[in-house]
């Protein structure tokens, strides 16, 4: 049990980290400092205030940023590998001093891996949104991946168990929506 909880921990703010970059980082920064979260050997620095600072600055700049129509795409293309570095050292923080080999094997495939399968997921819904509304839909789809974020952030470091059940439930529904959208294409390839 001493090692279930840090490591859902990591693997839910790798998958807050999804659905943006900062939000989880800036909560791992928060809750290190004030003795939530013991940070991984090496990466005390991510509850540093220098830290905590820039990370607060980007958390409000992303999140602004989502809120405009032609951004919004074109940051998918950069947060899309930068969800996959923030999701590793998200969830190597969380980790922990778990054996170095352990952990960081852990952090890329599962924290990485977990950041990066939201990603896409996020990135499908924008898209659909676009090609549905013409664009006008995709301020809902970033209120509600901003809450995602900052809801499963908080949760990790609160209730790490029911965090990662949720992260299960999203990657059901990713899974789900990416099958939905291959038959769909399959089917108007058929015709």
């Amino acid at each position: 049990m001493d090692l279930l909880l840090p490591i859902c921990a990591g693997v839910a703010l790798a998958a807050a980290c999804g659905f943006r970059v900062f939000v989880p980082m800036l909560a791992l920064g928060i809750a290190a400092r004030a003795g939530a979260i013991d940070p991984s050997a090496g990466l005390e620095w991510i509850c540093s205030i220098p830290a905590i600072t820039v990370f607060g600055v980007a958390t409000l700049t992303e999140v602004a940023a989502y809120y405009i129509p032609w951004l919004d795409h074109a940051l998918d293309t950069i947060t899309t590998p930068g969800s996959v570095v923030a999701g590793t050292l998200a969830a190597a923080a969380a980790m922990g001093d778990l054996d170095p080999a352990v952990k960081w094997t852990l952090a890329f495939v599962a924290g990485g891996g977990t950041a990066g399968v939201v990603q896409g997921g996020t990135v499908v819904t924008r898209a659909l949104s676009g090609a549905t509304t013409g664009g006008f839909g995709n301020p809902a789809v970033s209120t509600a991946e901003n809450a995602a974020s900052i809801v499963l952030s908080i949760l990790a470091i609160v209730a790490p168990l029911l965090a990662a059940a949720l992260v299960l439930f999203l990657f059901a529904w990713i899974l789900r929506l990416f099958f939905r959208r291959r038959r769909g294409a399959a089917t108007a390839l058929a015709e």
